[in-house]
């Protein structure tokens, strides 16, 4: 087609090339764009910008992944089926990684002189494994479980080492909550426009947005390596320890005679991690049950697709709302901001729960996708501003692993609940009242005295 545009007859030969430049400077004018905004406000001097654009790459690599065992495993059966195959695949996946997570932050501490190497290891495994998923996604056999497992081990790693890694990049006058807030938004922003393309990949066969993520995390992989060389510097880092009971000197981290470790960094940051586990546990929660329940009992009049449609953009709608909002509140109050979170996801659960509907439901999940990104930006701001740097990767990474086992109980609550709108709704209140009763008190304390404290609490 293109020989044929560049030497056939002159008006053909010209409207070809004008059309070709046209397309090059359009795409040519969407990448400075692009890159005009993520190298704004002095990321592009800090380095902040190239791991903006790393996020990116990874989230559209996730979202591939993401649409093909979601349609294996979930679009491809009956209802009843489908919940097996969901509980089997939280169950074989999730079970060794609660047994290997302990051992992910000692490991990425041991990484602090290689973190960009790590990065770089963590796409191309999850390369590897999505070429290896899409030779069995069709039958979704036992072998795509270990591979999904990997592909989880490897990205929950990415996201580890990304956290991290955030503090040694900030421009000049930038807070972490705004920075947290601008990768973030990168990745939802580039998740929207994978979305639809994985789908058509899917269209022409059920591995192939699969090889599209192999392409993109390969492409990762390469940016990685890519980043600041100071991501990789551990000037003043220490492996982390799980107690603070071994005499050292002089005293670090404020803490007398003892050896920086995750006890002793601040009752707040415990405290928001309870707030921000019950949020995710809401999170999964409703997106199992709520998946099944508008399958089998759609609202509104409205066809099962669409019903779970509206659900599926709310909650995208409100997740980039609350992450938008984080550039906005900075760093004012963190503790302030998950407590009010979770009086208004447990206020619009409550009432979801009495007046079951479309409006109800796309609110509460709206609310959830806002509480849980303002949420979980306040908590790294906390950790950031608490936790000393020796010891901060293992707290991110245990963060981290705390918050996708509660979206995992959550989910596991939602698949065994019977389909009952308002007896799910009555649920997910609970699952943010506990989180309201046990981390309230504490959370609205740290925030009277100023946060930072030091009580003995640990992280994870």
């Amino acid at each position: 087609m293109a020989r044929t545009v560049t030497s056939g007859p002159g008006p053909v030969r010209k409207a070809g090339r004008t059309l070709a430049s046209g397309v090059g400077r359009s795409g040519g004018a969407v990448v400075r764009r692009v890159r005009r905004s993520t190298h704004s406000g002095g990321a592009g001097e800090s380095g902040l910008a190239k791991l903006i654009e790393l996020h990116a790459v990874n989230s559209a690599g996730d979202m591939m992944v993401t649409i093909a065992l979601a349609s294996t495993v979930f679009f491809s059966v009956p209802t009843g089926e489908a919940r097996g195959r969901v509980a089997l695949y939280l169950l074989i996946t999730m079970a060794p990684f609660a047994i290997l997570a302990p051992v992910v932050g000692p490991l990425l501490d041991r990484a602090g002189h290689g973190r960009r190497v790590a990065m770089a290891a963590s796409m191309m495994a999850r390369a590897v494994l999505a070429w290896t998923m899409a030779g069995v996604v069709s039958t979704a056999g036992l072998g795509l479980y270990p591979a999904a497992l990997g592909v989880l081990v490897a990205s929950k790693a990415y996201g580890v080492l990304r956290s991290a890694v955030v503090p040694r990049l900030l421009p000049g006058r930038t807070t972490l909550v705004k920075a947290n807030s601008r990768v973030t938004l990168a990745g939802l922003l580039s998740t929207a426009v994978a979305a639809p393309v994985g789908a058509g990949l899917h269209a022409i066969g059920p591995p192939w947005p699969l090889y599209g993520a192999f392409v993109i995390y390969l492409a990762g992989a390469l940016l990685s390596m890519s980043l600041d060389p100071k991501v990789d510097s551990s000037r003043g880092e220490n492996r982390a320890r799980l107690s603070a009971d071994e005499e050292a000197s002089p005293e670090p981290a404020g803490i007398p005679g003892k050896k920086p470790g995750l006890l002793g960094v601040g009752s707040s940051v415990l405290h928001a991690l309870q707030g921000n586990a019950g949020l995710r546990a809401l999170s999964g929660f409703l997106t199992m049950f709520l998946a099944f329940m508008l399958r089998e009992h759609p609202l509104g009049g409205l066809t099962p697709a669409l019903s779970l449609g509206v659900a599926v953009v709310a909650a995208g709608v409100g997740n980039a709302l609350g992450t938008a909002l984080g550039s906005f509140l900075k760093a004012r109050g963190p503790e302030v901001i998950i407590a009010t979170m979770l009086v208004f996801a447990l206020a619009t659960a409550t009432v979801a729960a009495s007046w079951f509907g479309l409006f109800t439901v796309a609110a509460v999940t709206a609310v959830a996708g806002i509480s849980q990104a303002l949420s979980k930006l306040s908590l790294d701001a906390l950790i950031q501003r608490d936790v000393p740097e020796e010891v901060r990767t293992s707290a991110f990474a245990r963060s981290e692993t705390t918050l996708q086992l509660s979206w995992v109980i959550g989910g596991g609550i939602g698949i065994v609940l019977p389909l009952n709108g308002s007896l799910g709704m009555a649920v997910a209140a609970g699952l943010v009242l506990l989180a309201f009763s046990v981390s309230i008190r504490g959370l609205l304390g740290a925030a009277r005295r100023g946060g930072g404290g030091t009580a003995r609490a640990r992280v994870a």
